[in-house]
């Protein structure tokens, strides 16, 4: 739904966003901006200026034919093409400046737009990578932002030159002949309503364009992370058929655009060249008719009139072409800018909380006191509403009190759900898909947050404690693993960057991974690509447990840890896990039931209700859900 609703907007024209992409940038660079814009000026202005220097070289010239003397008309002709030139000598490095400021402005532009949108992703809460389309998202960094560079770089000086051209010629125009301008401006109405009418059509396909590649985009991006499946499932013919409609739609909307967006030059070049015939008779019948001239400069009509003013309908004709031919890039980036203002305006992960996670030494009283260096006593510092601070040594203790929860209003998923976990204590999680197991365990790191109860962690109610103190604390294997672009040691070290090698091995070595890491071809060295597809699937979770153990947390939440691993497999990594929760808060849900026997609680859980709770041994005995899946005649799904 939030796609769409991001969709239909998209399709909208946005309002205030070129102003708000001004001053974006003119934040980035406040002075290089208005240098670039003061150099564009005077190479616009600059351009416009030939005609006039026409007009006064051709006034000479007709002097001279009544008075002959072309000695001092060769000496007036020959200022005027020196200050022409140097005119022109002006202009060529006012444009090689602004050309060069303009290339720094843009690539810096979109550099600080990238580091600006990852920057603000990195604070957005899952839920809005759990509502958008990855390939959507990927998109902002990619075709959104290359639109912004085209209309930078090109569209926006290109429709400055040309509107101070043309506000520079009409100038002259009136300054010469109001006459005349009028059968210019009778052009330029025409013109305008060509323009219009093709622009109001390639600038709607133009933005539906936009939506359809982020659409394409997401596509593909899902047709590669799942290329395993297709081919197992030999769907490559459907996927095909699906490509083909998303495909198709992208070509039609193209197509549709740039059709429009062709004919428009064209267009607008032939009434440019009538607006030329037409200003050319109308000139010379008033000539010939020795008409009275209207004009700011009161000149009577002349060859140094109509000729100069000749060149300038054509000169304004192609100004107005070059206008209308940048609207579309400009409503293409605005378009993409529009979609970048809003992943930027989606709201940040919300924290409030004020206790924080600190280093501590305990002394002879039993106290805790926060100390700079590491002591592998962690401690959650908070201050109080009086201005003291009490120090609370971090243990694990993990409660829930009647929580309630929903990811969408109105429809709740978890319902007064209580439980607890005393330190080192192992929690087990069991239930059919979409019984409630991973929720709680997104609710005790706070992916989400809840919308009744109490979750308190070490006595401390779980909202007064810093999101990034509280995540620092736990411990997390997820069933997909993800691993990164490096070496296999830099994976292991994501889980503590302050790890040393020694540490990551031994790691490695708690995990069960150290045997198979020592096999590969590099070793610890080894290049890991494309989310480890060159290990087995077994393999990188064993990766991801040791990435888990290297960050030494107090509580480990183990979502489905060993799902995809073998049974011979298991066996050592469940020795390794042993070792691991040892003397920590265990979270645990498994579909294994051989994982959780040794649990010191088994949540049974239906519909977002705990069922059943106890030992192994109790709830076996009494022989209700949970029994009924240990001997299997109920199965989970």
């Amino acid at each position: 739904m939030a796609n769409n609703t991001t969709t239909e907007r998209g399709r909208r024209a946005p309002k205030g966003v070129l102003g708000r992409l001004i001053r974006t940038v003119f934040s980035f660079y406040p002075v290089l901006l208005p240098v670039t814009l003061i150099c564009i000026l005077i190479n616009a202005i600059v351009s416009s200026m030939p005609s006039v220097f026409m007009q006064n070289v051709i006034a000479v010239v007709e002097e001279t034919f009544h008075s002959s003397d072309w000695a001092s008309a060769s000496g007036r002709i020959f200022s005027l093409l020196a200050i022409l030139i140097t005119m022109y000598i002006i202009s060529l490095i006012a444009g090689v400046c602004y050309t060069q400021l303009m290339a720094i402005i843009t690539q810096g532009t979109l550099s600080k737009m990238r580091k600006k949108m990852f920057d603000h992703m990195q604070d957005l809460p899952i839920r809005y990578f759990d509502t958008h389309n990855h390939g959507d998202i990927m998109s902002f960094y990619t075709n959104d932002i290359d639109t912004l560079r085209q209309m930078i770089s090109q569209s926006l000086p290109q429709m400055l030159i040309s509107g101070v051209t043309l506000i520079s010629i009409f100038c002259i125009m009136l300054y010469y002949s109001i006459w005349l301008a009028l059968v210019v401006i009778c052009g330029v109405v025409v013109m305008t309503i060509v323009a219009r009418y093709v622009s109001s059509h390639s600038s709607r396909y133009f933005l539906k364009q936009q939506v359809t590649i982020a659409r394409t985009e997401g596509f593909m991006e899902e047709m590669m992370n799942g290329q395993k499946v297709i081919k197992v499932f030999c769907h490559e013919d459907g996927a095909k058929a699906d490509f083909d409609k998303v495909n198709d739609e992208l070509f039609e909307n193209s197509e549709k655009a740039n059709r429009y967006a062709n004919i428009l030059m064209p267009l607008l070049g032939n009434i440019g060249n009538v607006m030329y015939v037409v200003v050319a008779l109308v000139g010379g019948a008033l000539l010939l008719t020795g008409a009275t001239n209207v004009s700011i400069s009161g000149m009577a009509f002349s060859i140094s009139i109509v000729v100069p003013f000749m060149n300038m309908t054509r000169q304004f004709a192609g100004a107005i072409g070059q206008v209308s031919n940048q609207v579309n890039m400009v409503i293409m980036g605005l378009a993409g800018a529009h979609r970048i203002f809003e992943l930027l305006d989606e709201e940040p992960e919300t924290d409030e909380g004020y206790v924080t996670l600190v280093n501590a030494r305990e002394q002879a009283d039993g106290t805790l006191v926060e100390c700079p260096e590491r002591t592998n006593v962690w401690a959650w510092k908070h201050p109080h509403h009086d201005g003291t601070i009490t120090y609370t040594r971090l243990q694990g203790d993990v409660r829930f009190y009647d929580v309630d929860f929903a990811y969408v209003p109105g429809k709740t998923v978890l319902h007064n759900v209580s439980l607890y976990a005393k330190p080192g204590q192992k929690v087990a999680f069991v239930g059919s898909t979409g019984a409630g197991k991973t929720t709680i365990t997104n609710l005790i790191n706070r992916f989400y947050d809840i919308a009744d109860g109490k979750i308190r962690y070490d006595g401390i109610n779980i909202n007064k404690i810093k999101k990034a103190d509280l995540r620092h604390s736990l411990g997390i294997v997820l069933q997909d693993t993800n691993l990164f672009t490096g070496t296999v040691m830099e994976n292991i070290r994501y889980g503590n960057l302050d790890a040393s090698d020694a540490e990551c091995i031994a790691a490695a070595k708690l995990a069960g991974a150290d045997d198979f890491i020592c096999r590969l071809p590099e070793g610890y060295d080894t290049m890991l690509t494309g989310n480890g597809a060159n290990l087995s699937q077994g393999q990188r979770q064993l990766l991801a447990i040791a990435r888990a153990a290297v960050a030494d947390p107090p509580v480990m939440i183990l979502d489905e840890a060993t799902s995809s691993i073998d049974t011979h497999t298991e066996a050592i990594v469940q020795r390794g896990m042993d070792a691991l929760m040892m003397g920590r808060t265990t979270f645990v849900i498994a579909h294994r039931l051989s994982t959780v026997q040794n649990s010191n609680a088994i949540m049974v859980l239906d519909h977002g209700r705990i069922i059943e709770r106890g030992t192994h041994e109790d709830l076996i005995k009494l022989k209700g859900t949970y029994y009924q899946l240990y001997t299997g005649a109920l199965e989970l799904d």
